[in-house]
């Protein structure tokens, strides 16, 4: 796992990833945190969140997706289904739906760059020190990387 400190969004514009990731709840929201930012500025991917069933459980570990383009760079939106609700107290990262969506993403994406935050650790209030491991499995050989957000 590569570490850079940025903003996802816009190096994914710039051209320095092929896909960025983000972490999803089950609800078809995107209303806080990067999910609310990628609705504004790439409305697709929320499109792509929409086509889905709110409030079905069958999503976690499986993602949405949808291209978009800024700046001339074409790149990938996914929206990995991470957390089931974003209200309840205590950690609402699933860390199996975590591991089951990162090894779909790079068996699809397989060869290209991969830029995702802090996937589950923000507003989901999971543990780092466990996700991070869990992605690190997930993406083996694939050239990934973790943007710590500076704004």
């Amino acid at each position: 796992m590569k570490i850079i400190q940025g903003d996802l969004l816009q190096l994914a514009a710039d051209g320095r990833f092929d896909v960025i990731v983000q972490g999803c709840n089950c609800q078809c929201r995107m209303g806080r945190g990067i999910a609310l930012s990628i609705r504004e500025r790439f409305p697709a991917a929320w499109e792509a969140d929409r086509r889905t069933v709110p409030a079905d459980r069958g999503k976690l570990g499986t993602y949405s997706q949808a291209q978009v383009e800024e700046n001339g760079h074409r790149f990938v939106v996914v929206n990995a289904y991470t957390q089931f609700h974003w209200r309840g107290e205590g950690v609402l990262a699933d860390y199996e739906a975590i591991g089951r969506a990162m090894r779909a993403i790079a068996r699809e994406f397989h060869g290209k760059r991969i830029g995702y935050p802090l996937l589950g650790a923000g507003l989901a209030r999971g543990d780092w020190s466990v996700i991070a491991p869990i992605i690190e499995e997930a993406l083996a050989g694939e050239d990934h990387t973790l943007v710590e957000f500076t704004g």
